[in-house]
C-alpha cells in the first residue's frame, strides 16, 4: 500500500512537467480548406514523410491539424490561432490556407502545398525571389498536356466545358491556363461558375446544356470535394469527362492527367524537415512538379463513348478496369 501512494504522488508531480514538455516540443500547425481527396492526400504525404525521419507526434514533434470545412473566415480563423498559439511552422495546404497564413504572419516559417500559383497568393515573385518565411510545393498542373491528351483521345473536340469556383484564386488562375491553352488548339472552354460544392450538381446539369463535346474539369477545391456529381452527369449524358488531377478517375473520370498529390505532400514534408531543423526558408527555392502522370478509367470510358488505343493503355500509369472494385492493373501487366 505504501508503495502505491509513493508511485501515484511520484505520478502527481511528473504530470505537469510531462505537459509543459509536450508544450515546448517544435509545433507543426497544419490545416487545409475542406476535405478535397487531393488535400488529404497530401497531407497524408506531409505525415509520412515526417514519420520517415522518426518525427513522431507526441513524442519529439507537436502536430496542431486543422480543417476549413470549406469555409474562407474558418480557415483565416485558423490561421489566427496558430500564430497566437506560437506554432513553430505554419503548414498551408491549398491556396485560400496560404493565403490566410501569409496574411496573419509575416514571421513565422510557412511551408505550403497544394498550391496552384503562390506568387498570386502572394509569397513572392519567383522560385528564388519569395518572401523570407516562405517556400513550398506548387501544384500547378499539366493543363496544356491534359487539352493535348484530350484533342488526340478525340480529335473532333471543339467546345470543352469545366465548372470553377470564382471565391478561389486558384480556380481563376486554371480558368486562365485552359482558355490560353485551349484557343491554341482551337478549343473554345466554355465555363460554368459555382459559390460552393452544393451548387456543384446544378452547375454541372447546367453545363450539359451547352452543346459541349467533352468536360474537361479543372482542379480546384470546391469542385475536388464534389466530384462524383460531374461525374454522374457526365455518365447520365454519354459526354466524356477527363480530370484536372489523378484522383478523378477513381471518382467516374475516364481519363487524368496530374501529379501524385502524396508526394506532393511528401517533398513538402521533407522541406519542414529542413526548416524544423534549421535551415532558413529564405535560402529553400519553391518547387513544381514535373513527373506527370496518366490514369485511366475503362468502365467510366465505356459509359462515356471513349475508347484507347493500345498505344494510350501502355502508356498510363494505372489502369481502373472493373466497376464496383478497388482493384487497379498496372498499364504493363
Amino acid at each position: 500500500m505504501r508503495k502505491y501512494w509513493i508511485f501515484l504522488i511520484a505520478t502527481l508531480f511528473l504530470f505537469p512537467v510531462c505537459q509543459k514538455e509536450n508544450k515546448d516540443l517544435f509545433t507543426f500547425g497544419l490545416f487545409q480548406v475542406d476535405d478535397a481527396p487531393t488535400l488529404n492526400s497530401v497531407r497524408k504525404g506531409f505525415l509520412s514523410a515526417l514519420e520517415e525521419a522518426g518525427l513522431l507526434d507526441g513524442v519529439n514533434i507537436r502536430m496542431v491539424i486543422r480543417n476549413g470545412m470549406g469555409s474562407i473566415p474558418e480557415v483565416q480563423r485558423i490561421a489566427q490561432e496558430f500564430v497566437s498559439s506560437h506554432v513553430d511552422l505554419i503548414v498551408p495546404f491549398s491556396t485560400p490556407c496560404l493565403q490566410a497564413a501569409l496574411h496573419a504572419s509575416s514571421e513565422i516559417p510557412i511551408v505550403f502545398s497544394s498550391v496552384a500559383n503562390p506568387f498570386l497568393a502572394g509569397a513572392g515573385r519567383s522560385v528564388d525571389d519569395h518572401l523570407p518565411n516562405v517556400t513550398g510545393i506548387s501544384s500547378r498542373g499539366p493543363i496544356k498536356e491534359s487539352l493535348a491528351f484530350i484533342k488526340k483521345i478525340l480529335p473532333g473536340t471543339k467546345r470543352v466545358g469545366t465548372l470553377w469556383t470564382p471565391s478561389e484564386l486558384n480556380s481563376k488562375y486554371y480558368l486562365d491556363l485552359a482558355r490560353e491553352g485551349a484557343k491554341e488548339m482551337g478549343i473554345e472552354i466554355i465555363a460554368v461558375p459555382v459559390k460552393n460544392k452544393s451548387e456543384v450538381l446544378l452547375a454541372a446539369q447546367v453545363l450539359m446544356n451547352k452543346k459541349i463535346d467533352v468536360i474537361y474539369q479543372i482542379s480546384d477545391n470546391t469542385i475536388n470535394a464534389s466530384f462524383e456529381a460531374v461525374s454522374r452527369m457526365a455518365d447520365e449524358n454519354a459526354v466524356p469527362l477527363f480530370g484536372g488531377a489523378l484522383f478523378s478517375t477513381n471518382l467516374g473520370a475516364c481519363a487524368a492527367m496530374g501529379w501524385d498529390f502524396f508526394e506532393m505532400g511528401h517533398r513538402a514534408g521533407q522541406v519542414a524537415i529542413r526548416v524544423k531543423n534549421g535551415e532558413s526558408p529564405a535560402g529553400i527555392p519553391i518547387r513544381y512538379m514535373k513527373e506527370v502522370k496518366l490514369h485511366l478509367n475503362l468502365n467510366a470510358a465505356a459509359k462515356q463513348g471513349v475508347e484507347f488505343s493500345k498505344d494510350i493503355l501502355t502508356q498510363a500509369d494505372e489502369i481502373l478496369r472493373i466497376e464496383g472494385k478497388s482493384r487497379k492493373d498496372s498499364a504493363t501487366s
